[in-house]
């Protein structure tokens, strides 16, 4: 299942790392953060919405500001 959530992040090089950090969270087939855009774009084989928070932890550690509206 492919599904974009908006998102709030402050620098294209933090939008990068949480791009990777992301990707590497079991579940997640594929993810891309757009700096420009703020938007994430979550391809999983299963609920995307169950790995949210597991999104959200991550990607607070590299950028604690970040917002990702559900």
């Amino acid at each position: 299942m492919k599904k974009t959530y908006a998102i709030e992040v402050d620098c294209p090089n933090c939008a990068a790392k949480i791009e990777t950090a992301v990707n590497k969270l079991e579940g997640v087939e594929k993810a891309t953060v757009s700096y420009l855009t703020q938007k994430l774009i979550l391809e999983t084989g299963g609920d995307p919405e169950a790995l949210l928070p597991a999104i959200r932890k991550a990607a607070k550690k590299i950028e604690p500001d970040f917002v990702l509206k559900a």
